[in-house]
């Protein structure tokens, strides 16, 4: 029964309702509220999760292919581990907002988009991120892409660096591109 979640196997649940919501997805669910079972949303609580961002991983992976299953649920082990080690197990109640982000263009020692996507990886880990925003978009997977860094090494990295930008950057600029 997914409202009897175990640790041990959560990652299971996950990929299960991963496949359920892609299936309902693929049939033309897109409202939230018909998207999710009541033991789905109560698993998503659990784990630190909105409706939203998972639904967005669902709907980028049904129409583009990415991210896939693996990557979704390594993803949801970084959040999960942050808002259970860091957060025991508590919802912020901030959210950061698309007009807070930087630009698009926005430069850190020199790499486009790293400031964009520091800003998303923090609020991810915390669970802030406003609905309209979606960590690991393409715009994310085309910056990991090209500094071959997985979305799920890059969230754990920011956890690691805390608010040291300096040090992000250089784990970008070090990765073997």
């Amino acid at each position: 029964m997914r409202l009897n979640m175990k640790n041990y196997s959560w990652d299971n649940l996950f990929m299960e309702i991963f496949a359920t919501c892609s299936e309902r997805y693929r049939a033309g669910t897109r409202d939230l509220g018909e998207l999710y079972s009541a033991g789905d949303l109560a698993f998503l609580s659990s784990i630190g999760y909105k409706p939203r961002e998972f639904f967005d991983f669902i709907e980028d992976h049904v129409e583009e292919g990415a991210p896939n299953p693996m990557s979704a649920v390594l993803i949801a082990s970084a959040r999960r581990d942050f808002f259970l080690v860091e957060q025991n197990g508590q919802a912020s109640k901030k959210e950061v907002a698309p007009d807070e982000l930087p630009p698009r263009d926005a430069e850190l020692e020199g790499m486009r988009w790293l400031p964009r996507i520091i800003t998303k990886a923090r609020a991810k880990l915390r669970g802030e991120l406003h609905p309209d925003i979606m960590y690991a978009c393409g715009g994310d997977r085309n910056f990991l892409s090209i500094h071959d860094i997985h979305p799920a090494d890059f969230l754990r990295f920011i956890w690691a660096a805390g608010d040291n930008n300096a040090k992000i950057a250089d784990y970008v600029r070090q990765s073997p591109s």
